[in-house]
């Protein structure tokens, strides 16, 4: 690990402008575009689309989306769109693991793009009697010439009966756009079933971008200081690309002068070398080609005279006042707690030290470390879950729910301000809160839980797939199937009632009887409440808040 790495505490470069998935700021533009692109390869068939200015992250998002696509999904991914219509041709066959044809009586005076296309044909159909869908992604798509894209058009047009065979994601520049608004490609534009345009970031979502791939790198604090966001926008716009470029040169000069935070002034200056003076407005450069090298000598000078026995991380000291304001959880990590016995059993190493990712693990998801809501909610989404946040929950609530969820509980600052910071609540019992702070399990009283609890809870559930909320008189013949089933197993005496595969007022009283006997909403609506309720009494298989004992 290098030096400059150390002296943040970081583990890996968090503004590296190489396209990693797992650095991807999941904002609700890119939500919006996750799902764009999933209604598209959820259709039959035809062009997708996905266009964006220079650097707004097209092409992370697109390896994000290829690295979770289900397994009946091949994908034939092109990187190189400078290429004629043999050469994109082989390329696909080549993603998809179909042998060239070869020079031979195969061709028997048949061009190679003939060959190729038939041979295309066969290995589709093919897949697609294996229950496979297959997705040719092109990048740079505006590269492509006319003749390229007419050839797409045309593998376009590889179908069955009853629905294609091909799904075609172009990627590009806004200019893909106004080429295939020409008139001579009018016939592709018109099989275009779903597009998305990527914007920038929004400035409400710039301290959530840098400090969530700050995080990503391992950073156990925030590195910039908070004036530098507003000064980050309007130089760069809110374009990630540019974002990174000036963050890594920002912490680059603070390393170069001992700084653990970076200021405005040097997001200004780092701005100012790397673009030119573009929307900086500052009438000097200060930071110029030289500037970079008169860097990295400060830094080597102050490597070669750092003490040997200096830590490369800050030391934090608090006074004993400080500490006494902490909760007990927060004092029992910091080592100034109570060391009684049952509080020190307590203390459990975990395997991560995100909630979000925490809560994911506990409903055996194995996910990366997710530091930000908003990826966290996309994620649980795309396994099946939903998420469910209560603003102003109550113990009872918690139990009733019976949930391991993300609380927010108070913490405080070295200058005595106080902030509400997530953990997850793992377990509940009638003396105890059970929370995983920092990597560890903490037990916590109660009553000091609830001192310091801001009343959000943010929870999972899994809604049966076949499922949707029900209302006397509608028609469901899954869900009322699948609703006469859990009741059954509730109560062995009930009877199965004949509907038709409606939910009928029959069925709808002996659901106003359960909810009233579990001291829920008794309308005879089976919504989330109920549906949980269910899985709470026939379903062994979530993780569950309320200790056993309890």
């Amino acid at each position: 690990m290098s030096i400059y790495l150390q002296h943040f505490g970081l583990k890996r470069e968090p503004f590296s402008i190489v396209p990693d998935p797992g650095f991807l700021y999941p904002s609700n533009h890119h939500r919006q575009a996750v799902a764009h692109l999933k209604y598209g390869l959820d259709r039959e068939g035809g062009f997708i689309l996905l266009t964006g200015e220079v650097g707004t992250g097209k092409t992370t998002l697109t390896r994000t989306m290829l690295k979770r696509m289900p397994p009946h999904i091949r994908v034939a991914y092109v990187l190189n769109s400078k290429l004629n219509v043999t050469d994109v041709l082989a390329s696909i066959c080549d993603e998809i693991g179909l042998a060239l044809p070869t020079e031979g009586s195969e061709f028997r005076g048949l061009s190679f793009s003939k060959v190729c296309i038939d041979a295309l044909n066969q290995d589709l159909l093919k897949t697609h009697a294996e229950g496979k869908k297959t997705l040719i992604v092109i990048e740079e798509a505006q590269n492509l010439s006319v003749d390229v894209l007419e050839t797409l058009r045309l593998l376009s047009n590889l179908e069955t009966n009853t629905r294609k065979l091909l799904h075609i994601l172009l990627v590009g520049q806004p200019e893909l756009l106004d080429i295939l608004a020409q008139k001579e490609l009018r016939q592709l534009n018109q099989r275009v079933i779903s597009r998305f345009h990527l914007l920038p970031l929004e400035k409400d979502d710039l301290a959530n971008y840098v400090n969530h791939r700050l995080h990503r790198a391992g950073a156990g604090r925030s590195l910039f200081d908070s004036a530098c966001i507003s000064v980050l926008f309007r130089l760069t716009d809110g374009v990630p690309r540019l974002i990174n470029l000036v963050c890594h040169h920002s912490l680059l000069a603070a390393y170069a002068t001992g700084a653990k935070t970076v200021s405005p002034r040097l997001v200004k200056e780092a701005a100012a070398e790397i673009l030119g003076g573009k929307n900086t407005g500052a009438k000097n450069i200060k930071l110029a080609a030289v500037g970079t090298v008169v860097l990295l000598v400060a830094a080597l000078i102050i490597i070669a005279v750092k003490k040997p026995e200096e830590s490369s991380e800050p030391s934090v000291h608090h006074s004993s006042t400080q500490n006494t304001k902490l909760p007990l959880a927060e004092r029992i990590l910091e080592g100034n707690g109570p060391s009684t016995d049952r509080v020190s059993r307590g203390i459990q190493k975990i395997s991560t030290a995100s909630p979000f990712t925490g809560l994911l693990n506990l409903w055996s998801l194995d996910t990366p470390q997710i530091y930000s809501e908003e990826e966290f909610i996309a994620q649980a989404n795309y396994s099946g879950l939903r998420e469910v946040k209560m603003t102003a929950a109550t113990l009872a609530d918690l139990e009733s729910i019976n949930r391991p969820g993300i609380v927010w509980t108070k913490r405080y600052l070295d200058n005595n301000q106080s902030y509400f910071k997530s953990s997850l609540l793992r377990g509940l019992d009638k003396t105890n809160a059970y929370l995983q702070i920092a990597g560890q399990e903490v037990v916590v009283p109660r009553d000091e839980f609830l001192d310091s609890w801001s009343g959000l809870y943010l929870y999972l559930w899994q809604p049966n797939p076949n499922f949707k909320l029900l209302k006397v008189g509608d028609s469901n013949n899954l869900a009322v199937s699948w609703l006469q089933d859990q009741l059954a197993i509730i109560n062995q005496s009930s009877e199965r009632l004949i509907t038709g595969g409606r939910y009928t007022e029959a069925i709808a009283q002996k659901v106003v009887r359960f909810q009233t006997e579990q001291l829920i909403k008794a309308d005879g609506v089976v919504g989330r409440e109920t549906i949980m309720r269910f899985s709470q009494l026939t379903n062994r298989q979530f993780p569950r808040l309320v200790r056993e004992d309890f």
